[in-house]
């Protein structure tokens, strides 16, 4: 039974939602046969440890523990869903303060326990703010955190087959960027729908203007519709994109959405944010994106909202002035 790789996967949450269909899905893909569960709720860690032993998972070792440096020592890739989970009437922005502490610590722990590990990918909300924190203590390369982002061009693309009656697979490259919450950028320009641009269908008979603008409230929306339905918020999908995620960093298939990655360049500054971003075995990079000067515009307020929420961390205490990050990673100047 061949792995991707043999090194040790951390799943911090593991306990929660997320967090086990993580585990779950990481070795159904069969990264890595060294896995280790951790989660702070030591019996319901060890429930979800039982039943994927339970599985009969072939060649693994699957370990748990609710003590952070066992989990995190040796680890060379680490998933975290580690954080509050939204609830019903929350925006993802509610969810700052508390998840902004625990990012600073996860970060510490990163620091402290295993300085060496390749990648971590940050899901707990609001993952562009909690992702930036974690990078910050952690001391990591900006190349070595990303935050799972893809949910909302994911997302997009649901909503886009849906309207068409097509499947999924006919709708290439559905992107949204900026952030991931409710003042995300969503793109038309970059879409095409069974080969067609999607910028030349939007205000024809085959998609009225209106049509596209409830689309797009839709996607901004689409955590809050999943609380509506299920009451509770959205557990599978981003499960399985971030463990796709952190494959494509164990050197596995090529990563086909947007993640958050840390930014400084150009009009973009001192920020984690959703690019068109590229993860392999030596990190996340980006690149520029273009759009239309709606679509551009739209980016360019999704970027002041998350400076705003990067502020008001500052002003909490969390995380210093931009002109002191250096002081907490080298590596972020």
């Amino acid at each position: 039974m061949k792995f991707l790789t043999d090194k040790k996967l951390t799943i911090v949450g593991a306990a929660g939602m997320i967090g086990s269909n993580m585990a779950q899905t990481a070795l159904m893909m069969k990264l890595t046969p060294n896995v280790c569960l951790y989660d702070p709720f030591a019996p319901a860690l060890e429930g979800v440890a039982e039943e994927l032993l339970q599985c009969g998972f072939e060649n693994v070792n699957i370990t748990f523990t609710s003590d952070i440096k066992e989990a995190l020592t040796g680890a060379e890739y680490i998933v975290s869903s580690g954080g509050a989970a939204r609830k019903a009437g929350m925006t993802r922005e509610d969810l700052l303060k508390g998840n902004a502490e625990i990012a600073a610590q996860f970060g510490k722990d990163i620091r402290s326990y295993c300085p060496n590990v390749q990648h971590v990918v940050v899901v707990f909300n609001p993952a562009d703010i909690t992702g930036l924190i974690t990078l910050l203590y952690s001391g990591l390369k900006p190349n070595q955190v990303s935050t799972l982002a893809a949910l909302d061009s994911t997302r997009l693309q649901n909503e886009l087959a849906k309207y068409f009656k097509i499947p999924a697979s006919e709708i290439k490259n559905s992107r949204t960027y900026g952030g991931h919450g409710e003042q995300m950028a969503v793109f038309a320009s970059t879409t095409s729908v069974k080969g067609k641009p999607l910028n030349e269908i939007i205000g024809s008979n085959a998609m009225p203007i209106e049509s596209w603008n409830d689309i797009k409230y839709s996607v901004i929306q689409g955590g809050k519709h999943i609380i509506d339905l299920r009451g509770r918020s959205s557990f599978q999908s981003p499960a399985y994109l971030s463990i796709e995620m952190i494959a494509a960093a164990m050197g596995g298939a090529f990563f086909r959405w947007p993640a958050g990655v840390y930014v400084s360049s150009g009009k973009f500054d001192h920020i984690m944010m959703a690019m068109e971003t590229s993860i392999t075995k030596d990190g996340i990079s980006y690149k520029e994106i273009k759009g239309t000067p709606i679509e551009e515009k739209e980016l360019e307020e999704s970027y002041k909202h998350l400076c705003k929420l990067r502020d008001e961390v500052i002003a909490m205490g969390i995380i210093p002035a931009i002109k002191d990050w250096h002081t907490l990673n080298t590596n972020i100047q």
